[in-house]
């Protein structure tokens, strides 16, 4: 049984739209119409027949029911407030619960709805089907949307991580500067110090010459000024005198000494001291310095890898370092890169390989360093390696390599325009193997090792030309 608002609401009703009068018009035979819908009819029938009852009107001017607008206009009303109070959206038109969905207007509809001219011959799903099915859409488009965010907070934990570590990476690299300045200084003072007292010992040794000098000139003079005052004195006596003593005063008047001599490098060598002074510190400061054709680049560095403050050898670590997982970075193999790489010339370098296993090569600078590649030429990697006490090239598959004795240091040689790589034993100069390739692109140097591998300084000497 129709509820007493349903029963209003078709009272209410336009009988050509079946929806609530809006500007309802009166017939002569007493039925309204909305008038928007009344001269609709009449456009498309091409005579002005009532819908209902077909009777004719002759009125051109149909008066407006104002009681039924009246009427109507207070209904809508009242049924607005209705929904807005109620918890259940209800349909605006009719106050009915929304239990279908119209899928050409994309809308919810009421069951009075759906049989109105407005929705004739549309599509309608009940609203939990249609929900349902939207529900799925929506989160099918919203899978990406939140894969695209999680990668983007990876990617910001990453740049805060890689801040942090900048940040690191700044205080420490600085502490090593003012280190190593600080030795430099320190040499340097010690070089002032040992030439200064060099100095002043060669300037005490010529003082104490010449004082030496000074005393025995003096005494001399001495002897010479006393020698001459008797002289002069006998000449002054009387005539018998000066005669009776004439043969001892002329004996006194003999000298003995010799002509005084002039002493020759008396005066400080300020040539030793000063001459090319500069250039004589920092030949000696050479000694002190060393020099490695290679440096490791710890932002390529597996997080298992420990490098020196030096930047020359590396370790395995069972503890991983607090690194940011940056695009240069190792995170499949336990490698680390040489800081500059060739792209033309000759180079050389030997590593200290000791026990373990270990790795050391030349690989290009597109070779993945994420995930596990195995390394051998077709990924551009140029290599050998000490695995499981075999010594390997590592080709596809590695070729097993005779070795006399254990290695200690392994030499690597690269030839980049004549496109070579070659490894041999640097005590000997036995060779181990050659790779031979058309390079096309950078070639670092890389460096694996289970324990301690580390870079060999080069001795450095000073040509002048």
């Amino acid at each position: 049984m129709a509820s007493g608002s349903s029963l209003l609401e078709e009272e209410l009703s336009c009988p050509v739209c079946s929806e609530i009068f809006r500007d309802p018009v009166l017939l002569s035979c007493s039925h309204s119409f909305c008038k928007a819908c009344l001269q609709q009819y009449w456009d498309q029938k091409g005579s002005q027949e009532c819908p209902v009852c077909r009777r004719r009107s002759s009125k051109e001017i149909l008066p407006i029911n104002l009681a039924l607008k009246n009427i109507c206009e207070a209904f809508l009303k009242e049924r607005s407030q209705r929904a807005e109070a109620g918890s259940e959206v209800l349909c605006s038109l009719h106050s009915e619960k929304l239990k279908l969905f119209c899928l050409e207007d994309q809308t919810p509809v009421c069951l009075v709805c759906q049989t109105s001219e407005k929705h004739e011959n549309h599509k309608l799903r009940p609203v939990h089907e249609a929900a349902e099915k939207y529900k799925e859409k929506l989160r099918t488009a919203l899978a990406p949307l939140q894969k695209k965010l999680k990668a983007f907070n990876a990617v910001k934990l990453t740049c805060d991580q890689t801040a942090e570590h900048i940040k690191s990476q700044a205080q420490h690299t600085e502490r090593q500067i003012k280190m190593e300045f600080e030795k430099l200084q320190q040499f340097l003072k010690d070089e002032e110090a040992a030439r200064i007292t060099a100095l002043r010992e060669e300037e005490e040794q010529k003082s104490q010459m010449m004082k030496e000098k000074i005393e025995k000139m003096t005494e001399e003079i001495s002897s010479l000024s006393e020698q001459i005052r008797a002289i002069e004195q006998e000449l002054g006596a009387e005539d018998v005198s000066f005669l009776q003593s004439y043969k001892d005063t002329q004996n006194r008047a003999q000298c003995t000494l010799g002509d005084p001599e002039k002493v020759s490098g008396a005066l400080v060598d300020v040539a030793k001291h000063l001459g090319n002074l500069k250039y004589r510190v920092w030949e000696k400061m050479l000694g002190t310095v060393q020099y490695t054709p290679v440096t490791l680049d710890p932002n390529t560095a597996h997080p298992l890898l420990s490098l020196s403050e030096d930047l020359t050898s590396v370790r395995y670590s069972n503890e991983r370092q607090q690194v940011p997982g940056n695009p240069e970075r190792f995170d499949g193999w336990c490698w680390v890169l040489g800081s500059e790489g060739f792209s033309s010339g000759r180079h050389c370098w030997d590593v200290e390989v000791g026990g373990g296993g270990w790795e050391v090569g030349v690989a290009k600078e597109s070779f993945s360093r994420k995930g596990d590649v195995d390394p051998s030429p077709a990924v551009g990697v140029w290599g050998i390696e000490q695995y499981r006490r075999e010594y390997r090239a590592l080709t596809s598959p590695p070729t097993r390599l005779t070795v006399q004795s254990k290695l200690q240091r392994v030499r690597v040689q690269l030839d980049w325009d004549r496109g070579e790589v070659s490894f041999s034993d640097p005590r000997n100069n036995t060779p181990l193997y050659t790779f031979k390739h058309s390079f096309t692109e950078r070639l670092f140097p890389f460096f694996s090792t289970l324990g301690t591998v580390q870079i060999c300084p080069l001795k450095v000497s000073v040509s002048i030309k």
